[in-house]
């Protein structure tokens, strides 16, 4: 086994890394910002290094810090979380040179999913369905009008190294090519470093439904079943739940068996998601592997009583997968609510300061995600989420109650939160009913509002 691994990361999953480190015998480096002194993970790791102020550039982005903090507290593996580093594939090359282990696929991996062309045509040598489109960067924007009118309006274009919702703009008609193909290039520079830009057709509030597997350095890829993650604002999720109940079987395991053949195909190492997109006539597509742990990854252990994060690092050590693919049962069904730290009725404003109060939620099968107490303040420099809740019910309308009842115990004063909106979602009709597609919270998103300001009224 691994001996000491550096958490390269920050908040609830920095938090999850020690838990599962911990458990399994192996020390902790926990790195942290200035603005980060109060986390739990600085006061629980074996050792805590500062390696930057606040800003995420100067700290969690910073490479060298993080390597040099690795080096000189002897560690022999960097877990790099989900965002900041952890698919990067330049960073995880120079983890490798200096003979530790980046927790996760090789950079060559890394690098070359990360890169939404090459991990696209890779699909397509491997006869993985893939979305219809010109797979390569386009050089200008002459090409992207012919390719436009040949593929039929509407189109998506899409930066080649983005991912988390950025760098994507739909376009509906030839007159509005020239501006989206300048904003996404300068969107894509300035997020990804990178200009590269490719177009594809642009499904109609598609179903987002993506695969968990395990892979190993001996060969063996396994699939732990799907999420559904259609429930998205702005391309960003929102609520996951796991399994989908609203596709057919016959669907599923076309899926899953893609998502195995795409992690032999690159390779795979480590715990990555293949995503799909699936329209209303049960066609699928590929979409993006995601090379990394996820946010969403906790539904996933729930229904199936793996742990992710431990078979990361243990796959890291060096050891095999222990399971079968037929060994890897799914039981009931479970629900995730990101808990953001923003206000729904200010147009989703992020929100800062300090939590005043804080009571989770608890009870059977209702586990919370997050490293927020009272007391804590919440700053401005990073993503807004500041936590999950997940619940595991027989059936996904138990699991729905369940959800609700967790929200009405959950108590954050001195910020606003998400989590009013999250429990209209649960009470709304076609939520109910499965209807749901990644173009659901813009569409019912104004009802669900309504229903927070006469509530917030009643109050």
């Amino acid at each position: 086994m691994l001996k000491k691994v550096l958490i390269a990361n920050r908040g609830e999953v920095a938090l999850s890394i020690l838990r599962n480190c911990r458990e399994l015998g192996i020390e902790t480096v926990a790195v942290y910002s200035e603005a980060d002194r109060e986390e739990p993970v600085v006061f629980l790791a074996d050792e805590s290094i500062c390696i930057g102020p606040g800003e995420s550039r100067s700290s969690y982005l910073n490479e060298n810090h993080i390597l040099q903090a690795a080096l000189q507290t002897h560690c022999d593996g960097i877990h790099p979380g989900y965002g900041f580093l952890s698919e990067n594939g330049e960073f995880a090359k120079k983890v490798e040179e200096q003979g530790l282990k980046f927790i996760g696929p090789s950079s060559q991996v890394i690098s070359q999913m990360g890169d939404k062309i090459s991990a696209k045509n890779l699909m397509i040598e491997n006869k993985i369905p893939t979305v219809p489109g010109f797979n390569e960067d386009l050089q200008s924007l002459q090409q992207l009008s012919e390719v436009a009118e040949e593929i039929g309006f509407p189109v998506l274009l899409k930066a080649s190294a983005g991912g988390g919702g950025k760098g994507m703009r739909r376009v509906d008609s030839l007159e509005d090519l020239e501006w989206a193909f300048k904003v996404t290039k300068k969107e894509s520079r300035a997020s990804f470093g990178k200009e590269e830009i490719y177009v594809e057709k642009f499904i109609e509030n598609p179903r987002h439904i993506e695969v968990q597997i395990l892979g190993d350095s001996y060969g063996n890829v396994i699939h732990l079943f799907e999420r559904e993650c259609s429930l998205q604002k702005k391309n960003q999720k929102i609520m996951e739940e796991a399994p989908c109940r609203f596709v057919s079987e016959e669907l599923l395991e076309k899926m899953y068996q893609a998502a195995i053949n795409a992690g032999k195909a690159c390779g795979f190492e480590g715990a990555g998601t293949v995503e799909f997109i699936v329209d209303k006539e049960e066609n699928f597509y590929f979409m993006e592997m995601n090379t990394r742990l996820q946010v969403e990854h906790a539904v996933t252990e729930m229904i199936t009583g793996i742990n992710i994060i431990q078979e990361q690092l243990k796959i890291a050590s060096g050891l095999p997968i222990r399971w079968k693919q037929e060994d890897v049962k799914k039981e009931g069904h479970a629900i995730e609510v990101r808990i953001n730290a923003e206000d729904p009725l200010q147009n989703f404003m992020p929100q800062c300061g300090e939590i005043s109060f804080f009571f989770p939620p608890g009870g059977m099968e209702t586990r919370l995600e997050s490293s927020i107490y009272s007391g804590l303040k919440i700053s401005p420099y990073y993503d807004s989420m500041i936590g999950k809740i997940i619940v595991k019910g027989d059936t996904r309308l138990s699991a729905i109650k369940k959800m609700r009842r967790a929200i009405e115990e959950t108590i954050i004063d001195g910020i606003k939160t998400n989590l009013g909106f999250q429990y209209g979602i649960l009470h709304e009709k076609d939520f109910l009913r499965g209807r749901i597609h990644t173009g659901y919270v813009e569409e019912k998103g104004h009802g669900i509002l309504e229903g927070m300001r006469i509530f917030e009224r009643s109050e």
